[in-house]
């Protein structure tokens, strides 16, 4: 049992698979909780269990991110509540479909909850880390953020900004003292496919990661340093590399006249 502690961690769709594992190894960590999701029940009955085990202070704050008041209500507890030094923005679901099978209204929905609801915790969030001068935010995107062809476009489009804004975050709060991490899951067995649409039985057993040792390696990767986190990947250099082409077009996205290539008489 850890008894020194590191503030406390607000952690939003914890009450199942990578949410409720962040809170136990953030738990025995030694951070306090705070554990935001919909079921109240499973809220309960995970806190009981993680306080049980870790003797750690753990609240319970049930809240729908795509209602309006309950997303007020965990925006001013981040504006508020100064042991917060870790937010876990972990709250999304996705989508398998394609764009043209897809229910534009539930789409719509999952834009509030993997966008909107994110971008306002951490609007709430990094205010109070600043003045504090620690803290880390972790945004739960994934691998789809940098191949979108994989699964359905609005998800994928979803999980590019998570990706681009933790970037842009990091850039801005790096010398402030609080750490920035996007985390970048490929198959992980949760329920996520069942919301999704596919029963994860149906993907080849090879690509699935058992959902503790995604989280396990995403925090190796915050220990480490990393700002974007790829737990399957084998290779750091690779992501490098992508990252290194990226730059270097950077000086070129933006000229006074087009490309020599399109031919466009000055």
């Amino acid at each position: 049992m850890n008894t020194s502690s590191k503030g406390t961690a607000l952690i939003t769709g914890a009450s199942s698979g990578i949410g409720a594992i962040y809170a136990d190894r953030l738990a025995r960590r030694g951070y306090d909780l705070i554990l935001v999701a919909r079921n109240r029940e499973r809220l309960d009955q995970l806190a009981r269990r993680l306080s049980d085990a870790t003797g750690r202070a753990i609240q319970v704050f049930p809240a729908d991110l795509n209602n309006a008041a309950d997303l007020a209500a965990v925006e001013n507890l981040l504006r508020t509540d100064k042991s917060i030094t870790t937010l876990v923005n972990n709250a999304g679901f996705g989508a398998a479909t394609p764009l043209l099978q897809s229910d534009v209204a539930k789409m719509d929905e999952m834009i509030s909850l993997n966008v909107s609801a994110l971008t306002r915790l951490t609007y709430a969030a990094a205010p109070g880390l600043v003045e504090r001068g620690h803290g880390a935010i972790i945004n739960i995107a994934s691998i789809v953020a940098i191949a979108p062809e994989l699964l359905n476009g609005v998800y994928s489009g979803s999980k590019a900004f998570v990706l681009a804004f933790t970037q842009s975050l990091h850039h801005e709060l790096a010398d402030k003292g609080v750490r920035v991490q996007a985390v970048l899951p490929g198959a992980t067995a949760t329920e996520f496919w069942d919301v999704a649409g596919v029963p994860i039985s149906h993907l080849p057993a090879q690509i699935v990661m058992p959902a503790e040792d995604m989280v396990d390696a995403a925090l190796a990767g915050l220990d480490q340093g990393e700002l974007v986190t790829i737990p399957a990947l084998p290779e750091a250099a690779d992501w490098q590399a992508y990252e290194d082409a990226r730059q270097k077009m950077s000086p070129n996205l933006s000229r006074s006249q087009p490309a020599a290539r399109y031919r466009i008489a000055g």
